[in-house]
């Protein structure tokens, strides 16, 4: 028997109602953290999550503060705080693991700009430190801080309010939280078609019938993009494939997240015991990391931690990833009424859920963005003078068709 509260248990197979609130579309960690805050803290009347599938949401991924200033700075900062929180919040201990994450430097620029990084946090209110190669060995001993290496370690930049969290694990602990306020959560039912009445949607076209809503809302990533350009809107993201290196389950070996963007090697273990390491992004067309690059990015992270050598990974896809041409979300509203939107966060969705779904839902249920969410509103991209962001992405992924 299945339990109520596991992921199948959430989710129920039987016909909708013809009319709700607010209407969700997908089953991603941004949508699942909005019809909860919907439900329970803008106490909306009737809520429901419409998908045609429970699947995963990818791997454990690390969740920090990379950004020290920029519109991204400041959603990292509130996001980092609420994932600190989030455990009470959802009555689950095991969505953050606050493990601590060291950023390596191997050269000397990098050691000025990291020094620069934790210093730029402090002011922003991060916590950090910066750590020799002898203080780094301390926080995580597998870390070989020898002179005689390819990456020879020059020092970290410690972040301890950094942590671990798996998207499953966070997604079902919103749902589950969901479900209790009175979200219907209703699997195997696909979005065909938006209802429209001149320029406004008013509802959605399902598998199993039509469905009228107040306002609809997509999040996350995924191929909406037809169904959204037949009522006018066109959005501008671009969905890329990411993929990650992962283990078999072992004992616990690598006590913190570390992070080393010379060697590119993001590195963490989950609660399982599984290492998870993003793959490089230089992938071909078909979304595969050719073999000599992931034997270089192997090779760097065996030297940096001799104890991975008998470790066996395997590449496999970790999801779709949303970006925009200047790299900041879109959250808002569109030109057409009652349709909004939170897409376009790139690797950093993940990481930005708890904040996302807290701003998405506050539109949502107000009709106007929240004060943090100001500058991510579509009408940007109408003005040669769109804001850029701060820093660049984690990687650059080739483009493939979802």
């Amino acid at each position: 028997m299945t339990s109520p509260d596991s992921p199948d248990g959430l989710w129920r197979d039987s016909e909708p109602s013809r009319a709700y609130d607010v209407v969700l579309v997908g089953a991603g960690p941004h949508t699942l953290a909005t019809a909860y805050h919907l439900a329970v803290h803008h106490e909306v009347g009737t809520v429901a999550v419409l998908d045609d599938g429970w699947s995963s949401s990818g791997d454990a991924e690390v969740i920090a503060a990379t950004e020290p200033t920029g519109h991204h700075a400041a959603i990292q900062r509130d996001a980092l705080g609420r994932w600190a929180r989030l455990g009470a919040e959802l009555d689950d201990g095991s969505v953050f693991d606050r493990c601590g994450m060291l950023s390596l430097a191997h050269t000397a620029r990098q050691v000025n700009d990291g020094m620069h990084r934790v210093y730029a946090h402090r002011l922003g209110g991060i916590r950090g430190d910066w750590l020799d190669p002898a203080r780094a060995r301390e926080v995580c001993p597998p870390l070989d801080v020898s002179p005689d290496v390819r990456y020879p370690v020059l020092g970290g930049a410690w972040q301890p309010g950094a942590g671990i969290a798996e998207p499953d694990t966070v997604t079902t602990a919103y749902a589950r939280r969901a479900a209790r306020a009175g979200v219907e959560l209703i699997r195997g039912c696909s979005v065909i078609d938006l209802l429209r009445d001149g320029d406004r949607v008013t509802g959605v076209r399902t598998d199993a019938g039509d469905i009228v809503a107040g306002r609809i809302g997509f999040a996350d990533a995924g191929p909406c993009g037809p169904l959204l350009e037949e009522v006018g809107v066109r959005v501008p993201v671009r969905s890329h494939a990411v993929r990650a290196l992962v283990s078999e389950q072992l004992a616990p070996v690598l006590p913190i997240a570390v992070v080393s963007d010379h060697a590119r090697i993001r590195i963490r273990q989950t609660r399982r015991g599984e290492l998870v390491m993003d793959a490089d992004s230089r992938y071909g067309y078909r979304g595969r990391g050719s073999v000599h690059v992931i034997e270089e990015q192997l090779a760097a992270a065996v030297e940096l931690f001799p104890a991975l050598g008998p470790v066996h990974l395997v590449d496999r896809p970790s999801g779709i990833v949303d970006t925009t041409p200047d790299g900041l979300p879109i959250l808002g509203a569109t030109a057409v009424e009652n349709l909004f939107l939170n897409r376009g966060w790139g690797t950093a969705a993940f990481a930005a859920t708890p904040t996302a779904g807290r701003l998405f839902a506050h539109v949502l249920a107000n009709g106007t963005p929240h004060p943090l969410a100001g500058p991510f509103g579509m009408e940007r991209f109408a003005d040669e003078a769109s804001p850029r962001r701060t820093g660049s992405p984690r990687g650059e992924q080739r483009p493939v068709t979802v």
